[in-house]
């Protein structure tokens, strides 16, 4: 019996791991709503995260800054909103047009995305 729930959760674990982290994104219209507040910057440099924004919701795999923005709020595993100051943000992203760019440029503030 034992052996059969293992079996079970590695399958379940193969099956909806890949989607766990997932990085399906809300972007909420007001602050209190927010799991993250967000900033985007000019410069990539400056950036705690480089974002790349996925056309289809199964590129955005892993917290690797592949971001696939969902059309309602209970199918985000994140709620941002978007800020317009930089002191104001929890994290600060730069968007990318490459894929192969996407990704943390400060590790210290990957908790917020898991």
């Amino acid at each position: 019996m034992k052996k059969n729930k293992i079996v079970i959760g590695v399958f379940a674990l193969c099956l909806f791991g890949h989607t766990a982290f997932s990085q399906k994104v809300f972007s909420v219209n007001y602050q209190s709503e927010a799991d993250v507040k967000v900033y985007v910057v000019d410069y990539k440099s400056d950036a705690d995260l480089v974002v790349y924004k996925c056309s289809y919701q199964s590129d955005a795999s892993g917290n690797e800054g592949l971001w696939y923005f969902v059309d309602y709020q209970s199918d985000a595993q994140k709620k941002v909103y978007f800020v317009s100051y930089k002191s104001d943000a929890d994290l600060c992203i730069y968007f990318t047009e490459y894929k192969s760019d996407a990704g943390w440029q400060n590790n210290s503030k990957q908790h917020l995305m898991y």
